[in-house]
């Protein structure tokens, strides 16, 4: 039993809920749909804040990326530093100026005093690289070097070019300048030769050149003077060709004349002659008249045109005659067609008004017929009115 109760109470419960979405006037004329726009809304919202929360993500993602990015930039730096310390203290380890081959000029030549040369300084020559070695260091020291001041002298000789062998390379030196200067004159001597001999040689065809050219000109003025004779003797001949083809042309041109003189005295312009204005056309062409020599018309030829003239003046009166005869039929067809299309119009429009007549009658017995019919369900069928209880017990239930 209570069971029953409970279930009829969740029944009503269930049908006011209905009642009231179904008869609610906002939901009905609107059709505003609460729980979708809520849901619409919510939807948006959450939508919004993981849009936030991306960004925030992105944020935080590009700022760790800038931070390792200097740090790989410090990192960087401590490196290169490392590398430098190394360096220098790898240089200052396995690299020093002292145990250089030059220290002793670097050095503030410490060990320039410690030279020991395997022959005595006076019998080194010029080009001794120990030589060398020790006026370096005699240089750079300004002369401070253990020894006495004759080895000092020595070795300077030495840079010097002088020895102990000096009167030797001396003699050798001046031998080898006289053999020098003998090979220099020799070789001056053969060069002034040479070019002796190149200037006869273009002294030579220099003369050779004028002879070429003065027999050149005289073959020249040779060729000349035949061209000429030649072109004089073609010139006579030319004039002498023209002046024959002139008197031929001029005999020609004068028998020419006295032919056209001839035919024109003879010819029919002249005489006046009527047949030479009419010239014969081909077969079946009519004879054409050559305007130029046409003298006027002949009395038969006036009497024939006009008695065509005529002709044709009398075909024109019975064409006319014809078109008047015609236009007088078809003015008494149009007449006719006009009578007989009024009548049928005025047929026409009494058979409308006959329509129109037979209409009303009907229109108003119809309407005389549904008065009728109105009364009697006013008056006699529609006798009892409805009430407001009548109406309110239509849509009182969701069902």
């Amino acid at each position: 039993m209570a069971d029953d109760v409970t279930r009829l109470e969740r029944r009503r419960a269930a049908e006011v809920a209905r009642r009231g979405r179904i008869f609610d006037v906002r939901r009905r004329v609107m059709g505003v749909d609460v729980p979708a726009l809520e849901l619409q809304v919510s939807e948006r919202r959450r939508r919004e804040e993981t849009e936030v929360g991306v960004a925030r993500a992105l944020d935080a993602l590009s700022l760790s990326h800038d931070q390792m990015y200097i740090q790989k930039q410090k990192d960087e730096e401590e490196r290169k530093a490392e590398l430098a310390r190394d360096l220098v203290q790898y240089r200052a380890v396995h690299q020093r100026p002292e145990d250089s081959l030059d220290a002793d000029l670097t050095c503030d030549l410490k060990g320039a005093s410690m030279i020991a040369f395997s022959v005595p300084e006076w019998e080194l020559g010029p080009a001794s690289m120990q030589v060398f070695q020790v006026c370096r260091c005699l240089i750079g020291s300004g002369g401070r070097v253990g020894g006495s001041g004759c080895r000092v002298y020595a070795t300077l000789r030495a840079m010097q070019g002088e020895g102990l062998r000096e009167e030797d390379s001396r003699r050798a030196q001046m031998e080898e300048t006289a053999r020098t200067l003998r090979a220099q004159r020799e070789e001056s001597a053969k060069q002034r030769r040479e070019r002796k001999h190149e200037e006869l040689q273009a002294e030579m065809r220099m003369v050779q050149g004028d002879q070429r050219a003065l027999r050149l000109q005289i073959l020249e003025a040779e060729c000349k003077r035949a061209a000429r004779v030649a072109l004089s003797s073609f010139n006579r001949a030319q004039a002498e060709e023209v002046r024959e083809r002139q008197r031929k042309g001029k005999q020609l041109k004068e028998a020419e004349d006295r032919a056209e003189i001839a035919h024109t005295v003879t010819s029919d312009l002249l005489t006046e002659c009527p047949d030479s204005a009419v010239r014969p056309g081909q077969e079946g062409a009519a004879w054409r008249v050559l305007t130029d020599r046409w003298k006027g018309l002949t009395a038969e030829q006036r009497g024939a045109i006009l008695r065509e003239r005529e002709e044709q003046r009398a075909e024109g009166e019975r064409r006319r005659a014809i078109d008047r005869r015609r236009e007088l039929a078809w003015d008494s067809q149009w007449q006719e067609q006009g009578r007989a299309q009024e009548e049928a119009e005025r047929r026409s429009r009494e058979a409308e008004r006959e329509r129109r007549r037979q209409m009303d009658k009907y229109n108003q017995e119809l309407s005389l017929s549904q008065r009728r019919h109105q009364q009697f369900l006013n008056k006699r069928l529609y006798t009892n009115q409805a009430t407001d209880h009548y109406f309110s017990q239509f849509n009182s239930s969701s069902r």
